[in-house]
């Protein structure tokens, strides 16, 4: 028996969505992410040098508006976005101790960062592109948890590298 859904509303039994994210990890807490955000249907909409250029301000606005927010490395691709985010959120008196250790505001986690930046960076293009309400983004994004040195290392390196490989993409067109 087929399982059809008229409102287009979440329904367990026919929309199984699998989460990349570590089960019980608070994204909140100091740390480095590695984070990848693609276009809606990997369009290369930034092959436009005006949209890629929004993208790029908006992302290196964010420090300004989460002070606890530092950005590393980043590269704006034709279909798709990389960054590097480090919460470094304030310590008390010895350097150890949350200043709220229980109640973390979630404007503080990776998922709000991304929320944030992908709905600044769409109201931009829109404007730019003069279509308002029109979805630049997928749904989700990836994020890793950078590790330890070895991982930042990797992960700037990848980043570095990216457009590099673009030519073997399977997104890439020739134009």
């Amino acid at each position: 028996m087929k399982i059809y859904n008229r409102n287009n509303k979440y329904n367990p039994e026919i929309h199984h969505r699998y989460s990349s994210r570590l089960q019980g990890y608070d994204y909140s807490q100091n740390g480095a992410y590695f984070v990848t955000i693609c276009t809606r249907k990997k369009e290369p909409l930034f092959n436009d040098k005006n949209m890629k250029l929004i993208i790029e301000q908006t992302w290196l606005e964010t420090p300004a508006k989460r002070p606890d927010v530092f950005l590393d490395e980043y590269v704006v691709m034709p279909n798709h976005f990389h960054g590097i985010i480090i919460i470094n959120s304030p310590v008390g008196a010895y350097s150890h101790t949350p200043l709220q250790p229980i109640f973390r505001s979630p404007s503080r986690t990776i998922g709000a960062i991304i929320r944030g930046f992908k709905a600044s960076s769409t109201l931009k293009i829109n404007i730019y592109r003069k279509t308002p309400r029109v979805p630049v983004w997928q749904r989700n994004y990836y994020e890793h948890v950078i590790r330890n040195d070895n991982d930042l290392h990797d992960s700037r390196q990848y980043i570095r590298e990216n457009p590099l490989r673009w030519d073997a993409d399977e997104y890439h067109l020739e134009i």
